[in-house]
């Protein structure tokens, strides 16, 4: 198997990494998104909320190739995706790590790290590599051979958060990370979440638990039937009277903070 090798060159920090315009996608002959526009700027963290079937995860899906955008741009870097396949997206540095959990079960945590880096041939790049995940995420180390099954579900998301990196990827897209997890969890995955952007990473973040991500994002978007209804700083969305009531469980008082209506932000992170 041919080795991937990035080569795309990124844009500056706080400028756009990725850019949606007008896209449509779905499944067969249905339409989940109906016309999406959404920046997302290198270095920060953008968090999408919505109700149920309003379209998150398909975003991110288009994003990274399992779906082909119908109509519309998808562009990376500058890089129209539309004609790319997955593995080429990859290769731009494009990494996707699904709702459901997909470490091997009966693999060793360490195996299953090993396995973010399938496609490098370079092995003392994969060495270093771990090195790095493992600074990162210490769970890596102590627990290396334990089988990756025997791990509760907020280890589990860490160790795939450590294999998302052995790519050294530029846009991680995170689809409802802490799902099924326990509040103590829950907040270990948020962290690291936060953490990702340190190292000028940039991440894509759907998330039922609206509350979390947006307190983590540097900006949010509100997807209602395939499209971006709302958007602003992640702070400013917590505190919209709106947002709250329909998906934070609780009303917000207070003066309506400035918010960019059915149109993507593009303040720096």
């Amino acid at each position: 198997m041919a080795e991937i090798t990035t080569t795309v060159a990124l844009p500056a920090q706080g400028e756009a990494l990725l850019e949606l315009g007008g896209v449509t996608a779905g499944y067969g002959a249905g339409l989940i998104l109906r016309g999406v526009d959404l920046t997302v700027n290198r270095g920060e963290i953008v968090c999408l909320i919505g109700p149920n079937g309003a379209g998150k995860s398909t975003v991110l899906k288009t994003v990274s190739g399992l779906l082909t955008a119908k109509d519309g741009f998808v562009r990376f870097a500058g890089n129209d995706l539309n004609r790319l396949s997955p593995r080429e997206r990859l290769g731009l540095g494009i990494v996707h790590v699904p709702q459901d959990r997909s470490l091997f079960p009966g693999m060793t945590v360490w195996e299953n790290v090993e396995m973010g880096a399938f496609v490098l041939n370079d092995r003392a790049l994969v060495r270093r590599r771990l090195e790095e995940v493992t600074e990162r995420f210490p769970i890596v180390g102590r627990r290396r051979t334990s089988l990756a099954g025997s791990l509760s579900g907020g280890e589990q998301k860490q160790v795939e958060l450590a294999r998302s990196l052995m790519l050294d990827p530029a846009l991680i897209l995170l689809d409802e990370p802490s799902i099924g997890l326990d509040p103590k969890s829950r907040t270990a995955v948020f962290a690291s979440i936060a953490q990702l952007t340190e190292d000028g990473r940039t991440v894509l973040l759907v998330e039922q638990n609206a509350r979390s991500g947006l307190a983590v994002a540097h900006r949010g978007a509100v997807l209602e039937a395939g499209r971006v209804a709302l958007t602003g700083a992640g702070s400013a969305l917590l505190e919209d009277p709106e947002v709250g009531r329909l998906y934070l469980g609780a009303s917000a008082a207070g003066k309506t903070p400035r918010l960019d209506a059915a149109a993507p932000a593009a303040a720096a992170p």
